[in-house]
């Protein structure tokens, strides 16, 4: 069984570093990078290739900005760390590709894409990372869809939070510890 950590915080506290550098001091080189970017515009394009460029090269990668519970056990990698960043994004993925349709099923489609995301985290033999934005902390957006994406991804981070083994919060790079619950061995951080 899996050992799941969910590391939160916000734009730029240091959520991805912190992850890569975990994912690095548990796996090594045995690290599956799952992204769940899309190169949607140029800055974006950049964006992503400014990441892959900082991770090893020994690390594989799954692009997956659609369906990684599905992907993963697709692939069911023999891996010990499984990076995935970043729920955020996943669920913009998610919310974007339902944006015409009425909230309740924006809802279910990110629901039933989170459970096959667990799903798989129960499956798999690894240390799974997962990151995501803790968005709810700022103003209250001045539209649907914004307010969708807020609500949408609060419950998910609910949601995965509360079935992880341990939760970080982020703030300016440094971690505070949420919820730790797992039996990893992850006392230096």
């Amino acid at each position: 069984m899996a050992h799941l950590t969910l590391i939160l915080g916000g734009a730029r506290s240091g959520k991805s570093t912190y992850a890569e550098t975990l994912a690095r001091e548990l796996g090594q080189d045995d690290v599956l990078y799952v992204a769940t970017a899309q190169a949607l515009d140029a800055e974006m394009a950049d964006r992503i290739a400014r990441h892959r460029a900082q991770r090893p090269a020994s690390w594989s990668t799954l692009e997956a900005p659609l369906h990684p519970g599905r992907a993963l056990l697709a692939r069911r990698p023999r891996t010990s760390v499984i990076l995935l960043d970043c729920l955020t994004l996943l669920v913009s993925n998610i919310l974007l590709a339902h944006a015409e349709e009425a909230f309740s099923v924006q809802q279910a489609a990110v629901d039933a894409q989170i459970e096959e995301l667990l799903a798989a985290v129960r499956e798999l033999e690894a240390h799974v990372i997962i990151v995501s934005n803790e968005v709810g902390m700022g103003l209250v957006p001045d539209n649907a869809l914004g307010r969708a994406y807020r609500d949408l991804l609060g419950r998910t981070n609910q949601r995965v939070a509360a079935v992880a083994d341990r939760v970080l919060f982020m703030v300016a790079g440094l971690p505070l510890v949420v919820k730790d619950g797992g039996d990893g061995d992850l006392s230096s951080h």
